[in-house]
């Protein structure tokens, strides 16, 4: 049964799980939400997290102690959406994505094992992604003798000098025995949402869409298409008209100039209703997961159909657009190989992969002068002036970040 809790009244955040595949990042979040969010089959046959995974908790304070046990009786005090994101390789694109829609970051970091090329890919993506906040998790400490454990403190403290995490505070856990995780909650606890966030134009990123009617449901009976993912500006209410763009993408009269095979439409549609987790709510603020239910044609949000896009009220968003002008940095390395190979420079006409809130596209290079570059897209997106973007090199078919930029 649904706890009788106004979740509207407490404060709401999305945090990133981070770091390399084998650090016990699904443990972690299945100790601190008590849901195992890697679901889909192929994530359970091969141990890995493909998809993001998603879950919900609340943070109680019972008698001063932190914890998300619903049956504490502790006073609920924040609201907390946990997104899992995949630590494997070859996976860097959804990683981005799910950044995206992350106010803060946990990174984990596996004490008998230590860093890992995907710890310090995973780290230059928060960059990217201008995640600010970062809490480092020192698991698997029950694994590990003391002087072991402490040598490898050490080797964070030094790994992160110098970057977004030089001044995280790094807490020595066991997620299997549930040791410590009340002071990763204090930590969770002490971040912060802007609030100046609530008077902006609302910006909604789709990270996923459902059709959640049943098989032989009644005409009567269906419900709308859903958008799911994270509000990071403004507000949303029950009863708003939002446009979503790119939109639902098909085949037709495509002319011969495009790059793109496909056209894309812009959908509006009502909110018809909204959830964080199993709780509905009738206005939605930034921080935390959100569930939109539309009037949309369930046939145009099924199967993640409009994941990538990003949702405004009527004539918020810019017009979409196959070409872009970004500035960019690059890193001094490739990341994620252990080979300290150095980036080299931007060149005409080879083609990079560009993750933009939750969506990727692919670009080709046509211009490039000083720090700014210019590129004509595979997958149009919705040009927001600022947005920061990842940008991935592609190095014997793996795609790996090789730095970040934003939109002219």
């Amino acid at each position: 049964m649904t706890e009788k809790i106004e979740i509207s009244k407490l404060d709401t955040i999305n945090i990133g799980i981070v770091g390399h595949i084998d650090h016990g990042k699904t443990t972690l979040l299945q100790k601190l939400s008590g849901k195992w969010a890697d679901t889909h089959s192929e994530e359970l046959k091969r141990g890995i997290t493909i998809k993001l995974g998603y879950a919900d908790a609340i943070i109680y304070d019972s008698e001063g102690k932190l914890t998300t046990n619903r049956n504490s009786k502790g006073k609920p005090i924040r609201y907390i959406t946990f997104v899992d994101a995949p630590g494997h390789e070859m996976l860097m694109a959804t990683m981005l994505s799910g950044a995206a829609i992350m106010d803060a970051a946990i990174l984990v970091v596996a004490a008998n094992e230590g860093i890992k090329p995907q710890t310090q890919e995973h780290l230059v993506a928060l960059k990217a992604k201008k995640i600010k906040k970062v809490i480092i998790v020192q698991n698997k400490i029950d694994l590990v003798s003391k002087e072991r454990a402490l040598k490898n403190h050490e080797d964070i403290k030094n790994f992160v000098k110098g970057t977004i995490a030089e001044d995280a505070p790094i807490i020595p856990i066991s997620a299997q025995q549930e040791v410590n995780l009340d002071k990763v909650l204090e930590e969770l606890c002490k971040i912060k949402i802007a609030e100046q966030l609530l008077k902006e134009k609302p910006l909604f990123l789709v990270a996923r869409s459902f059709d959640i009617n049943l098989p032989r449901t009644k005409i009567k009976d269906l419900h709308g298409g859903v958008l799911g993912g994270a509000l990071k500006k403004g507000v949303l209410k029950i009863g708003d008209i939002i446009e979503i763009k790119p939109g639902y993408s098909y085949k037709k009269n495509i002319p011969a100039n495009r790059n793109s095979e496909y056209q894309y439409k812009t959908v509006q549609s009502k909110i018809v209703s909204m959830q964080k987790g199993e709780y509905p709510i009738t206005k939605a603020t930034p921080g935390g997961s959100l569930a939109i239910e539309t009037e949309l044609d369930p046939s145009l949000t099924k199967a993640d159909a409009l994941s990538g896009s990003v949702a405004s009220l009527q004539d918020n968003l810019p017009e979409i657009t196959e070409k872009i002008t970004i500035k960019f940095t690059l890193f001094k390395e490739v990341f994620g190989t252990g080979k300290h190979e150095p980036v080299q420079n931007l060149k005409t006409p080879e083609t990079l992969m560009l993750s933009l809130n939750t969506s990727t596209t692919v670009g080709q290079l046509i211009k490039i002068n000083k720090d700014e570059a210019e590129l004509t897209l595979k997958i149009p997106i919705v040009p927001l002036k600022g947005e920061s973007i990842g940008i991935a090199r592609n190095f014997n078919n793996h795609w790996r970040l090789i730095g970040f930029g934003e939109i002219c």
